[in-house]
C-alpha cells in the first residue's frame, strides 16, 4: 500500500509541478509514474502525462521544448492510453477533447511541412509528413489526396493505391480517385481484370460520368467485347432514354471505331435532349471539320487541270462543312469558354473560310487564356 501511495504520489507531485510551471520536475515524476506497475494503467496517470508533454510542447523556453524529441506524438499517444482505460469516464472525456485539440496542430503543421518539402523536391520527406497529417486527422481528404498524387509523382503506386482506396474507405467517391486507381492497375501493374472491377465500381458510385463508361467500353473492345459494349450503352439508354451523356458515350464508341455516320447520329440525339451540351458540339463541329479538311487536302493534292473540273463542285462542299462545323464549336465554346482547344480549332475553321480577322482575334484570345 505504501509503495502504491508513492506511486499516486508521483502523479500528484507531476500535477503539481505542472501548475506551477516546473515542467521537468513534472516530467521526471511522470515517466516515473507511467512505468510503475501500481499506476502503469492509471487513467489518471496517462491523462497526466498527456497534459504535462502537452506543456513541454506549447512552452515558450527551449530548455523545456528539448526535455522530449517527440512531446506531441508522445501527449497524444497518452490520452489515448487514458481513453482506452477510462472507458467513457471523465478522464476518457477530458483526454478526447485534449487529443482533438492536439491533433489539429499536428495535422496543420504536419501540411504545412509536407508542402515546403514538396516544394523543395523532397517527395519522400513530403510523404512522410503527409502520413503524419493523415494520422492525425483520419478523415480528411486534402492530406489523403496529396499522399496518392505524390506517391505516384514518386513512382511508388503501391502506397497511391494505397491512399486511393483510404479515399474511397471514408466514401469519397469522386471519378478522378476511380480513374487513377484504374490507370495504376491497367498501365502499370498490368492488371486487366482488377482494372475492369475498378471501372465497374467507379460507375456504380458515379453512373453519369463519361470519361469512366468510355474506359469501361474501351476495355470490353480491347478484350474483343465491342458488341457487348454498344449492347450495354444501348440497353441503359432504353432505361434511361433522356440521358445526352449516353448518347455522347455511344457516339465516343463508334468514332473510335470509324462509323462516323453513327457516331454523328448519337451526338445529334445528345443535342436534341441538351443543346449546349458540349461533348455533342464539340465532336459533331470535329466530324464535320474533319470531312471538310479531307477534302480540301484531295483537292489540293490534284493537278491543275483536275482542280479546274473538280472547282465547281467541290469548293462548294468543303465550305459547306466548314460553315457545318462553325456554329457546333461556337457552341462548345460558350459551354467551355475557357477551353483552349476550342479556340485553336476554331480559329481554324474562321481561317478556313476565309474570316482573318476572326482567326486572329481568336488565336489572340487562346494565348491570353494560357498565360
Amino acid at each position: 500500500m505504501q509503495i502504491a501511495f508513492a506511486q499516486n504520489g508521483a502523479v500528484n507531485n507531476a500535477n503539481l509541478y505542472l501548475k506551477s510551471g516546473t515542467l521537468d520536475k513534472a516530467k521526471t515524476e511522470i515517466d516515473k509514474a507511467v512505468v510503475h506497475e501500481k499506476t502503469a494503467n492509471s487513467a489518471k496517470a496517462w491523462f497526466t502525462k498527456g497534459e504535462v508533454y502537452s506543456a513541454l510542447v506549447n512552452s515558450p523556453l527551449p530548455a523545456y521544448k528539448s526535455l522530449a524529441n517527440n512531446a506531441l506524438e508522445e501527449s497524444i499517444a497518452a490520452y489515448d492510453k487514458a481513453i482506452a482505460l477510462d472507458n467513457g469516464g471523465d478522464f476518457a472525456k477530458q483526454a478526447q477533447e485534449k487529443k482533438k485539440a492536439l491533433s489539429e496542430v499536428i495535422y496543420v503543421s504536419a501540411i504545412n511541412e509536407g508542402v515546403k518539402l514538396y516544394n523543395d523536391k523532397d517527395l519522400d520527406g513530403a510523404l512522410q509528413q503527409l502520413e503524419k497529417a493523415h494520422q492525425a486527422n483520419p478523415t480528411d481528404t486534402l492530406a489523403l489526396q496529396n499522399l496518392a498524387l505524390i506517391a505516384e509523382q514518386a513512382e511508388k503506386y503501391d502506397v497511391a493505391k494505397t491512399n486511393y482506396n483510404r479515399l474511397l474507405a471514408i466514401n469519397y467517391t469522386k471519378p478522378n480517385i476511380y480513374k487513377r486507381l484504374y490507370f495504376i492497375n491497367k498501365d502499370i501493374d498490368k492488371n486487366n481484370a482488377e482494372a475492369l472491377k475498378v471501372l465497374e465500381a467507379g460507375l456504380k458510385a458515379n453512373p453519369n460520368d463519361k470519361d469512366l463508361m468510355l474506359e469501361e467500353l474501351n476495355t470490353y473492345i480491347s478484350s474483343g467485347r465491342g458488341t457487348e459494349a454498344i449492347s450495354k450503352l444501348e440497353n441503359a439508354i432504353k432505361v434511361d432514354p433522356n440521358n445526352a451523356n449516353l448518347y455522347n458515350v455511344l457516339g465516343e464508341v463508334y468514332n473510335q471505331s470509324k462509323k462516323t455516320d453513327l457516331a454523328e447520329q448519337n451526338f445529334k440525339k445528345a443535342i436534341a435532349i441538351d443543346p449546349n451540351d458540349y461533348n455533342a458540339n464539340y465532336n459533331l463541329g470535329v466530324i464535320h471539320f474533319n470531312r471538310g479538311a479531307e477534302l480540301s487536302k484531295k483537292y489540293n493534292n490534284m493537278d491543275a487541270a483536275s482542280q479546274r473540273k473538280a472547282a465547281a463542285t467541290t469548293e462548294p462542299q468543303i465550305k459547306k462543312h466548314f460553315n457545318t462545323a462553325l456554329p457546333y464549336f461556337e457552341t462548345a465554346l460558350k459551354a467551355n469558354p475557357k477551353d483552349t482547344g476550342t479556340m485553336d480549332t476554331l480559329a481554324k475553321v474562321y481561317l478556313a473560310l476565309g474570316r482573318t480577322k476572326d482567326a486572329e482575334a481568336m488565336n489572340k484570345k487562346s494565348d491570353a487564356a494560357r498565360q
